[in-house]
């Protein structure tokens, strides 16, 4: 079978951006979404029968589909856990199933660990979640690493905090933060001193090509990799740096912090390195310029 990468959630802001990236390598890439404008791919993963069906043309697998934000798992932790634990069970059944038995990456979240006690965070930081999200994640690193046991070459990769495209959702903090310091508008900012650690989708779709890469050549999956920058970043720092990046008076204003959210984190780049010789490149003031000029763009050619 010609090598093939099988991406759900293709049509979401790391999906988007890995389908490109593969791309642009010379892989063939099939799309899984439920947002996909082609119908053929317009699939749930809550489906078992399509999702197992989609797995016979793929001899590899990245699992991005997801209820995605932690404010929805909050919201709806009935549909959260629907899509993000029985939605990966079909995905990996499916997968344990194939003639081919194609490999697979689960995308994982630094929600994972919660609040760590101790930072920068590595890989091996006790997974302890503090939310519906966290939960489900930690739910699905289990279930592929049972999936391993029983023969399926799969890998986990921790994402934190990723940004960087108009695709994403408006009301994440960076989006949201851009939109409103170029328009001009008030930057709200719930807890100003809650820190994470920021990463361009363009890093994260290079580390995940490369893990795929890594996997497609027969390399043993490595253990659990988290693809970050190691660098951490108030929200109030966020803030001043978009409002100085955007060159606009725009004003911050503050409110409490949601209860559910980590307080602080950022971790340690030194495995991804170690495996894949990778590293993040976009820095922080980079990547948010690029992301003002790529809004006020959108903007301007939406007057």
């Amino acid at each position: 079978m010609e090598p093939t990468v099988l991406i759900t959630g293709s049509a979401g802001l790391v999906g988007s951006a890995l389908t490109t990236t593969l791309r642009a390598h010379g892989h063939r890439v099939l799309s899984l979404d439920l947002r996909d404008p082609d119908p053929h791919s317009r699939v749930d993963v809550r489906d078992a029968q399509a999702v197992h069906a989609a797995v016979l043309a793929c001899t590899g697998i990245v699992h991005l589909a997801a209820v995605s934000r932690v404010i929805w798992g909050e919201r709806d932790p009935g549909a959260c856990r629907a899509t993000n634990i029985d939605g990966t069970r079909n995905l990996l059944d499916a997968a344990l199933a194939a003639p081919h038995r194609p490999w697979l990456i689960f995308a994982s979240s630094r929600e994972v660990y919660g609040q760590p006690r101790q930072l920068p965070a590595t890989e091996d930081t006790p997974l302890d979640p503090i939310n519906v999200y966290g939960h489900t994640k930690v739910a699905g690193e289990r279930m592929l690493l049972a999936a391993r046991d029983q023969g399926l070459r799969g890998a986990i990769v921790r994402l934190s905090n990723v940004y960087g495209s108009r695709a994403d959702h408006h009301d994440r903090v960076v989006p949201a933060f851009v939109r409103a310091a170029v328009s001009g508008q008030p930057l709200r900012v719930d807890g100003a001193d809650h820190t994470f650690d920021f990463t361009h989708v363009d890093d994260t779709a290079r580390g995940i090509a490369m893990l795929a890469n890594h996997l497609e050549n027969g390399q043993p999956p490595p253990p659990p990799i988290q693809f970050l920058t190691g660098t951490p970043t108030t929200l109030g720092q966020l803030a001043a740096l978009t409002v100085e990046l955007a060159g606009t008076q725009a004003p911050i204003t503050h409110a409490p912090p949601r209860s559910y959210d980590v307080a602080q984190f950022h971790g340690s780049p030194e495995r991804a390195r170690q495996f894949l010789d990778w590293s993040p490149r976009i820095s922080l003031r980079d990547g948010l310029t690029r992301f003002i000029a790529a809004v006020r763009t959108e903007i301007g050619g939406a007057t």
